[in-house]
């Protein structure tokens, strides 16, 4: 198992953190996902060998989430 750490900026308001958790739950291989509400900080224990990081930030920019750096 992998743990990929994800800033989002949408991920700070209870609609946002809804949306980040259903759509990366909804995914093969996403074991879990926890968020911490003050900044945005999307923590994401995955199968490296179900899913990529790649993978996830792509299904996530995708939906327009703004990934922060």
């Amino acid at each position: 198992m992998s743990e990929q750490t994800i800033y989002i900026k949408e991920a700070t308001s209870k609609p946002g953190i809804v949306k980040v958790e259903d759509l990366l739950n909804q995914l093969h291989g996403i074991e879990r996902v926890l968020i911490d509400t003050d900044d945005g900080e999307v923590r994401v224990e995955f199968d490296e060998k179900a899913i990529s990081k790649e993978r996830i930030l792509t299904v996530l920019i995708e939906s327009n989430f703004t990934i922060l750096h």
